[in-house]
């Protein structure tokens, strides 16, 4: 974490503008994002994908063009080139926030041409399960990158650097994982599936010394190329955990930087989640998928939930020190893969949980800060129209109580299943203290303990006018309005 009570920006989602406009929007909106309190921001792959132009940044083609080459139809990527990328690190870093760079390092999409290979159809629903023999396949697993021509690296990928495909040319129509001949699924995987080492297009290798040199290699130059402060990784559970940190550590080691991670172990299955973290050596945080699955089982059940448990089996609970606590992401959101919405009404409840806690690292999703609108098919077929409501207002007034009061001790006053408060005390450098409480009912009050006496709070929602005072032993009745949230902190004029 760049500094106390930091606060991570996803800054990008699924439906972005295909303009290449991002990287410049950075550049103009850093100096405001900064001044609310974001210290970092997440930035999505810069690097060329299958898609060209259009690629979000998770088919991976070329990792070392990062829109400077003609390749896959474009120069730029869907997000601009390799200066305004550069240029808009710099301008974030110069107003102190940091930039975590997106990356995959499970699978290449999109290659060159075909090779002939020998390999064996396997159960996509169990990889365990061979479903015909060894055979001659033809599949696109041959990367030379015409547009590069050598610049920077002149590897070409080849069918051994990659562990199986899903597209054999010679059986087009078939259902399977291909597995190629001498290869083996990797182990410190997730185990859906049998081994969930497969999850799309050529998957690499991680066995290969060639793949373990190659990737090293790579990241030694993107760190000195863009001057990055860390990595959000991509899809690991698909990859055998323990190379993440011998990647870390060979870029830290070049860089002589500290350089965070953070990554994607997409499961509600909080042991799942530990076992990585046990095999990273902590090395690694993890987004809280279990705590947005969370979110989105209490935005839908409404006073039917009982917001005692709202942290039960989730990281943030087990492992504070490692967790990155959201309510969104790009996956998540309306008409995507793994579609789970956070209902609006409770976005605000959901942002007040993870940002004026003591516990976790809050990324803010900026579709929930800024806003969407966009098009697209959901899974049966039909076209959708999607607006997500903007939290802009209600989240800065979060960050600034965040930034001034959400410092010291925290008592908690999750004794009631539908109302549910905590008090931060303060410190002797931020005093005052701060009172949250939230409702996801009728409106509550709680009689809780701010430890400072007759002292005049006000609601920096603003859903309650009305000031409260505390008691000569420092306690006061804090109160909110039926499904929502108000924070009180010390007023001041």
């Amino acid at each position: 974490m760049s500094e106390p009570n930091g606060v991570m920006m996803q800054f990008f989602h699924w439906y972005n503008a295909a303009d290449g406009s991002l990287w410049s929007e950075l550049k103009t909106k850093a100096a405001d994002l900064a001044n609310v309190g974001i210290t970092a921001v997440w930035l999505p792959p810069a690097y060329k994908g299958l898609a060209g132009g259009y690629d979000v940044g998770y088919g991976v083609y070329d990792m070392y063009d990062l829109g400077e080459f003609d390749q896959k139809g474009s120069i730029r990527t869907k997000y601009g080139t390799k200066d305004e990328y550069i240029s808009a690190i710099k301008v974030a870093q110069t107003v102190g926030i940091h930039v975590y760079a997106d990356v995959v390092l499970n699978h290449k999409m999109g290659a060159d041409a075909e090779e002939e290979a020998q390999a064996r159809p396997m159960n996509p629903d169990n990889r365990h399960q061979p479903i015909g023999d060894t055979q001659t396949v033809k599949v696109w697993t041959h990367f030379t990158f015409p547009g590069r021509q050598g610049k920077y690296s002149d590897l070409e990928w080849h069918w051994w650097h990659f562990d199986a495909v899903d597209y054999n040319a010679y059986n087009g129509d078939q259902q399977a994982v291909y597995l190629f001949k001498d290869k083996k699924f990797d182990s410190n995987v997730d185990l859906e599936k049998g081994v969930y080492d497969y999850l799309m297009g050529c998957d690499l290798d991680m066995e290969h010394p060639e793949v373990q040199d190659a990737l090293k290699a790579w990241g030694k130059w993107f760190v000195e190329t863009t001057q990055v402060n860390g990595f959000r990784f991509d899809a690991v559970k698909h990859v055998k955990a323990d190379f993440f940190p011998e990647w870390l550590n060979h870029c830290r080691q070049h860089s002589q930087k500290r350089l965070f991670a953070v990554g994607e172990y997409w499961s509600d299955e909080i042991e799942a989640l530990h076992h990585f973290v046990k095999v990273t050596g902590g090395d690694v945080m993890l987004f809280d998928a279990p705590l947005h699955y969370n979110f989105t089982v209490a935005s839908t059940k409404g006073c039917d939930f009982d917001l005692r448990q709202i942290f039960d089996d989730t990281l943030v609970k087990e492992q504070p020190a490692l967790a990155v606590t959201l309510v969104e992401n790009h996956d998540s959101q309306p008409l995507q893969a793994l579609e789970s919405v956070v209902e609006s009404w409770f976005k605000p409840l959901a942002y007040a949980l993870i940002l004026l806690r003591r516990d976790g690292y809050p990324c803010i999703f900026c579709a929930d800060y800024y806003g969407a609108h966009y098009k697209d098919k959901g899974r049966d077929g039909n076209e959708y129209e999607i607006w997500l409501d903007s939290h802009q207002w209600l989240i800065d007034k979060f960050l600034g109580a965040r930034r001034t009061y959400a410092y010291g001790d925290q008592y908690d006053y999750f004794d009631h299943a539908n109302c549910v408060g905590w008090t931060r005390l303060g410190t002797d450098e931020h005093p005052g203290g701060m009172a949250v409480i939230l409702s996801n009912g009728d409106q509550g009050c709680k009689w809780m303990e701010m430890g400072h006496p007759h002292q005049t709070y006000r609601d920096v929602t603003e859903h309650i006018s009305e000031s409260i005072t505390t008691n000569a032993e420092g306690w006061a009745e804090f109160a909110c309005k039926a499904g929502s949230v108000s924070v009180w902190v010390p007023q001041t004029d």
